[in-house]
């Protein structure tokens, strides 16, 4: 009981907290509902970005995946820190400039109206049929593993699940529909603050636990005990070899910090330069301490279970969490788990509305739609987004390697031939329109055959830095035989302030020195 208390007295606030926020709020409008009124600033923007980036596929499936395989996936979070600095240094200054709403907004102004649709429509199904419905079933795992809700219902942990994903998922469609950005934002806020506490107290009190009441002790106990688990250097037959960092690891990272609409869109709606930079960067700082949180627990997990949960790595986390959280806690950490299920939930059913409604409906389908009506689009769509993620979440039950690492592998499909053509718009100004085209399509073939058909023996992070040279010689070719004839030097449009935070150089090199420095204190 105490527990249900507890979970719906946080929940309760955060909602409560949110509509205070909001309730003067005009969201009928363009840049209100998708882009919180161009008014975000950076400790909300780096709030929202921390806790759209960290849900449960990281909580459940990092620690589980570093339960296994232990720091080495710690790249995925580390070199985060330096694709945010060339976020705020390089690439969000650019949008802000231009105005955008939408990154596929920016592949019309360098590329043509085309190559945006295109990119608008694999953005939308890659939210369908990777991130949302991963995001519900991890978030079911943990919540059913906390209040035993096939136990409470008197049904199997499956059918559990299922109600679980379908609470969950309503919630969430809730905020993103009715709320807009600034509603996920706001929540996010609290919720991500909240994770990082909740999240800091799993490892800190597994570790008072196992040193007999200090922690250092315990932290030394969990090394010696397996101090192959502390190494961050791969090897080539493991889940992240070392080599990866400096394949497709490095454009995979540039891509999502850099150009993924769910995380940059918070950072379009800054309301000066000065405001998201300072958001990227206290996110970078924020993803230096994040393994405290995501990787460090999966293995104090196996210092508690050894191999015993080796078959079912994402259960790992929650049974860490029920073993070392005392009952009156239990609740506010479930109503924390729940906020980052729907943070990144609900966060990318806005951008999905968002990127459907300015780069497709709006171009295609009612050229003369005003705000009002693409804002009632953009709430149509969430609402078909939801239901289909709801249907399709416990589809992705039994990932062989892990809920993360299933992510991952169908970020891929998406994530590398944008990104390399993101990458060629801004490095390459004689890459032409049809090159992009040819690219993109060419790129998603390549990376589907190589991954799911062919099975090809080599890493899949390989895989993407093989698959954007490829994507780079195709556009060279391309182009050259259909070269382009615009010239792309875009006005400053005006929206925001464009001047500089004076510390975001200064800011951006520590951020660069603390990460190399974490690769040499762990990688000896």
């Amino acid at each position: 009981m105490i527990t249900f208390l507890s979970f719906l007295a946080f929940t309760a606030f955060v909602a409560v907290f949110s509509w205070y926020k909001l309730r003067k709020e005009k969201l009928n409008s363009r840049d209100g509902y998708f882009l919180g009124g161009r008014s975000l600033t950076g400790v909300i923007i780096a709030g929202s970005m921390l806790l759209t980036n960290i849900s449960t596929e990281h909580l459940v499936g990092m620690n589980g995946s570093s339960y296994v395989n232990g720091f080495i996936i710690i790249a995925w979070e580390v070199t985060s820190a330096l694709a945010l600095v060339a976020a705020a240094l390089y690439f969000v200054p650019r949008y802000l400039r231009m105005g955008l709403t939408t990154i596929p907004e920016y592949l019309e102004y360098r590329f043509d109206g085309f190559t945006r649709t295109l990119v608008a429509l694999f953005l939308t199904v890659s939210y369908v049929v990777t991130l949302l419905p991963i995001v519900l079933f991890t978030g079911a795992i943990n919540l059913e593993s906390i209040f035993n809700i096939s136990e409470l219902l008197g049904v199997t942990r499956t059918e559990g699940l299922w109600v679980t994903v379908l609470v969950v998922g309503a919630v969430g469609s809730i905020y993103a529909i009715f709320g807009g950005l600034k509603a996920v934002a706001y929540s996010d806020t609290i919720n991500g603050y909240g994770l990082l506490i909740g999240g800091l107290l799993i490892p800190v009190l597994a570790l008072i636990e196992i040193g007999g009441g200090n922690i250092l002790g315990g932290l030394t106990k969990v090394y010696n005990h397996s101090p192959e688990k502390f190494n961050v250097i791969g090897a080539q037959d493991s889940v992240l070899p070392f080599e990866t960092l400096f394949t497709g690891l490095v454009i995979n990272q540039l891509y999502f910090w850099c150009m993924n609409q769910t995380i940059v869109q918070r950072a379009l709606g800054a309301k000066n330069l000065i405001e998201a930079q300072k958001g990227l960067l206290y996110t970078g700082a924020l993803k230096l301490l994040v393994p405290i949180i995501i990787i460090l627990p999966g293995v104090i997990g196996f210092y508690y279970f050894g191999d015993t949960l080796f078959a079912e790595q994402d259960r790992v986390y929650p049974e860490l969490v029920k073993r070392v959280l005392p009952v009156g806690l239990l609740g506010f950490f479930a109503a924390v788990v729940m906020g980052a299920v729907l943070s990144t939930f609900n966060s990318a059913l806005n951008s999905a509305a968002t990127i459907f409604s300015m780069d497709v409906y709006k171009r295609h389908l009612d050229t003369e739609a005003d705000e009002k009506r693409l804002v009632r689009v953009g709430k149509v769509v969430s609402t078909v987004l939801a239901v289909t993620a709801i249907a399709t979440a416990p589809l992705v039950a039994n990932a062989p390697e892990g809920l993360y690492q299933l992510l991952q592998q169908l970020n891929g499909i998406f994530f590398i031939p944008i990104g390399s053509i993101m990458l060629a718009g801004f490095f390459l100004p004689k890459i032409s329109a049809t090159g992009a085209k040819a690219a993109l399509l060419a790129g998603l073939v390549f990376y589907i055959t190589m991954t799911f058909i062919l099975r090809v023996d080599l890493h899949f992070v390989h895989v993407w830095g093989i698959e954007f040279v490829l994507n780079v010689i195709i556009m060279f070719v391309v182009s050259h035989f259909y070269p382009t004839r615009r010239r792309f030097d875009p006005d400053d449009q005006g929206f925001v302030d464009m001047a500089q935070w004076k510390h975001a150089r200064f800011v951006g090199i520590v951020l660069v020195v603390l990460t190399i420095g974490i690769y040499i204190w762990l990688g000896q």
